[in-house]
């Protein structure tokens, strides 16, 4: 009997994927099941009416997905096939609702095009105190030592062995991002928002 549903939730997802063009993007996010526990998430693409999400836990094909996503807020659907690492689901939308998430998906997909390096678009400075304690992917809280600062990011100094991967979620301080790429003595952080400058240092590093 499951191997009749499970084709059956596939095809709602073939026919948005010829109707939408996907994007593809990386948007932090957090999502619950019908269990109502919150789970952090990646979204790694996306159309005005499906999505794929990296994410830890994942349910059955048809199970009702509420998730909100970095830059786009409350999305609701239901799990269309499961993928590695995560699974894919539809988006439940008004016609209305569809166009503004196109919209949106531009947005992204002109802004990723120009591959900014967060460096590049906010100057950088060396924070007056560089410890901070940085939450891995895994749950571990460690210390580490912020090499340098900006609105959008941190590059942090972490022995090769500790190394996050690049697109996972951290939090270093108070403030979510992901792991943008690998440097030579660390890693660099994009934020998940913008902080502002006054107040970046009270929200990144300390003890």
């Amino acid at each position: 009997m499951a191997l009749p549903l499970t084709k059956v939730r596939i095809l709602p997802l073939a026919e948005e994927r010829r109707r939408h063009q996907r994007v593809k993007v990386s948007l932090l996010g957090r999502y619950m099941l019908s269990d109502r526990n919150e789970y952090p998430c990646q979204v790694v693409n996306m159309s005005p009416g499906g999505m794929a999400l990296v994410a830890p836990v994942v349910g059955q094909p048809g199970e009702r997905v509420i998730a909100y996503v970095d830059h786009l807020g409350r999305l609701e659907g239901q799990i269309a096939r499961l993928i590695d690492n995560g699974f894919a689901m539809t988006i439940a939308a008004t016609s209305r609702k569809r166009d503004k998430l196109a919209a949106q998906l531009t947005w992204l997909a002109n802004r990723q095009m120009l591959n900014l390096p967060e460096d590049r678009r906010h100057g950088r400075f060396t924070p007056k105190i560089p410890r901070a304690r940085l939450i891995l992917p895994n749950g571990q809280n460690i210390g580490v030592r912020v090499i340098d600062l900006s609105a959008s990011g941190a590059a942090v100094a972490l022995p090769r062995d500790l190394l996050p991967p690049v697109g996972s979620a951290v939090t270093i301080g108070k403030t979510p991002g992901r792991v943008v790429r690998h440097i030579d003595d660390g890693f660099a952080i994009e934020f998940s928002r913008l902080q502002h400058p006054d107040f970046i240092e009270d929200n990144v590093t300390g003890d």
